[in-house]
């Protein structure tokens, strides 16, 4: 679900009517123009307009203007909504396949209201009495849902109890809409969005969107109906992730509450280093911080695309230049590096820790570092191709029940019972990231046994070991190790490049 309309795009469609001025067609012209990168575009023509409202906070009735005219497909800005969309959202796409990251099914926020989910949601939550119109106070004229829970009525919960669901404009709050949409996960509303593909990716997986048209594809797989529901959302929503669980309380759908996970995440900053390599100009005050904000708002950060083309480049520079590495393998095995180093920091942290994304740190080879886990498998690897070229081969039937014997009785089989013991938690790792919600146990293990493997490996000589059936055993270790390194890598999305 990419949450792709709202306050957001109402904002950028404020800033193409209000600052720029520009009609239906040159929005339009906008979008077709290659030389544009639009989504690039609208992030600093949001942060223009973010600035706009702050001078005059009259002007935020512009924005409300806006929702509404969206809500209710009507007026220009409607139009313009339509149009600036999918375009944005294709945008994203391509800048997550860049990360390994594919989509399933694209929901737009606005055809909860289009399709009566959240009509329907309403009027069971009324039914029920869960949700209640003010007639005075500061609420006056809104329908709210009373925070309970911790032993108060919602008669006896004051206005600061209250959140409120639809304002007195007749405009869905976010939460009034995501009570809906966690119904329809769940397969309890009855209802469901009409589907048509939206992007075929290149290994031919599509990704479907909701659309209105009526005409719309039957042949979509089934969405909806989960069992366990994650909600990946930052720590500061989760106030309203709570009301969500209780909307569904209120409903009688306890079970569906407790399967509905919260997997929130604290915010992810830059370093001050980073930040002047990324060309942001920081005072002498926040060069002494440990870290830096970012801010869609204030235009303080770093688009995605530049922080990978950035990590591409310094990977670039870190693959050494071999004759038997071409120039297109060279350039993949960068990404596959940069990649990995992305992926591997943004995970390694636990969900309530702050992010300092640092470049130097990331890209290491050394440390907890994605490339350091991916150069344990390379080496791995290597140790049998170079086996092969000395013309021998590894056999897995010639490690005996006898062999295992001699080789894993103590005390010297100690080392090898820690590397085995070690190498088959991997499962127990990610059954502890499921249940904790924390993938940081994942990208621990893996670096752990990357780690003991790089002792082991510089411990033992396997190729030029001269007793065959202890050669045979070692193999076998190096084999059993690379695989659960390289199921590990796969759960983190992470690749391994043919060489490092």
């Amino acid at each position: 679900y990419i949450d792709n309309t709202g306050v957001q795009v109402a904002d950028v469609v404020v800033g193409f009517t209000e600052l720029e001025k520009k009609s239906l067609r040159e929005v339009e012209q906008l979008i077709a123009d290659p030389a544009v990168r639009f989504d690039y575009y609208c992030w600093d023509l949001y942060a223009r307009v973010s600035r706009y409202f702050e001078e005059d906070a009259a002007r935020l009735a512009l924005r409300q203007h806006a929702l509404q005219a969206i809500e209710h497909m009507a007026g220009d800005e409607a139009r313009i909504a339509a149009m600036i969309t999918p375009k944005i959202v294709e945008c994203h796409l391509a800048t997550m396949n860049r990360l390994n990251v594919e989509y399933d099914v694209l929901p737009q926020e606005s055809e909860i209201l289009r399709r009566g989910f959240w009509d329907k949601a309403r009027e069971l939550l009324e039914h029920k009495g869960a949700i209640h119109l003010e007639t005075q106070g500061k609420n006056r004229r809104c329908w709210v849902m009373y925070q309970t829970g911790s032993g108060t009525s919602s008669e006896e919960a004051g206005e600061d109890d209250a959140k409120v669901i639809v304002r007195s404009n007749g405009t869905v709050t976010y939460v009034g809409k995501d009570i809906a949409y966690q119904l329809w996960k769940f397969g309890l509303l009855g209802l469901d969005f009409y589907y048509q593909q939206f992007h075929t990716y290149p290994d031919g997986h599509v990704a479907w969107i909701s659309t209105m048209k009526t005409d719309a594809s039957d042949e979509h797989p089934d969405f909806g109906h989960g069992e366990k529901v994650y909600n990946v959302i930052d720590a500061r929503q989760s106030y309203l992730q709570d009301i969500v669980a209780q909307g569904l309380r209120a409903l009688g759908y306890t079970e569906q509450a407790e399967r509905s996970i919260h997997f929130s995440y604290e915010m992810v900053a830059l370093s001050p280093r980073t930040c002047e390599q990324m060309g942001i100009e920081l005072s002498p005050e926040d060069r002494k911080r440990p870290y830096i904000e970012v801010s869609g708002r204030k235009g303080l950060g770093v688009k995605a695309d530049d922080l990978i083309d950035r990590l591409h480049k310094e990977a670039m520079a870190r693959v050494i230049v071999r004759p038997e590495i071409s120039s297109a393998d060279r350039v993949h095995i960068a990404l596959q590096i940069a990649i990995g180093a992305l992926r591997y920091f943004l995970l390694k942290y636990t969900c309530n820790a702050v992010i300092a994304f640092d470049f130097e740190e990331a890209l290491s080879f050394e440390g907890e570092t994605g490339p350091y886990v991916q150069y344990a498998v390379v080496r791995a690897r290597n140790i049998f191709r170079k086996l092969e070229e000395e013309g021998g081969r590894y056999n897995a039937s010639a490690v005996t029940q006898d062999l295992f014997a001699l080789h894993l009785t103590p005390p010297e089989g100690d080392a090898f019972w820690q590397l085995l013991y070690l190498a088959s938690q991997w499962e127990a790792a990610a059954e502890q990231a499921i249940a904790t919600t924390e993938p940081a146990a994942i990208a621990k293990y893996a670096f752990q046994l990357a780690q003991a493997f790089n002792n082991f490996y510089h411990r033992y000589h396997i190729l030029t070991e001269p007793d065959a059936g202890r050669k045979a055993f070692l193999l076998w270790l190096v084999r059993l190790v690379e695989g659960c390194l390289t199921t590990t890598l796969d759960l983190l999305g992470i690749e391994i490049p043919d060489a490092m």
